[in-house]
């Protein structure tokens, strides 16, 4: 037992001449330096803060894109011809994504085998 109280206080001591040899409290540090490049880094490009701020464009849906009624077609091969249970075949989504699922279940038919009908259209 007395060990052990010699021994915290030793820690204690050691960490109390930690703090104090650095001249500052840890609470007084300054919060964010500006951030230097080291001489020896590579050139960086230059990027102007306006493009950089600017949002990039955010994906079209299929309905937006080609319409209702050909986005509902398009909808509907999908889910003809998609074996997933929950297929991303919406008219919401992107019509890239949509026929992308409608290209890859076509794509899973054997030579040989009888494809239905919507993956030729």
């Amino acid at each position: 037992m007395r060990r052990t109280v010699v021994a915290l206080l030793a820690v204690t001591a050691l960490v109390a001449a930690c703090e104090q040899s650095t001249g500052t409290p840890a609470s007084e540090t300054p919060a964010a330096a500006t951030p230097e490049m080291p001489a020896d880094a590579p050139p960086q490009e230059e990027v102007d803060p306006t493009v950089a701020a600017t949002p990039t464009t955010e994906p079209v849906s299929c309905r937006e894109q080609l319409g209702e009624a050909a986005a509902i077609r398009l909808v509907e091969r999908c889910v003809q011809v998609s074996p997933a249970s929950h297929p991303p075949c919406h008219p919401d989504n992107t019509c890239a994504l949509i026929q992308g699922e409608i290209d890859r279940s076509c794509a899973m038919y054997e030579p040989g085998e009888t494809r239905p009908e919507q993956c030729g259209a």
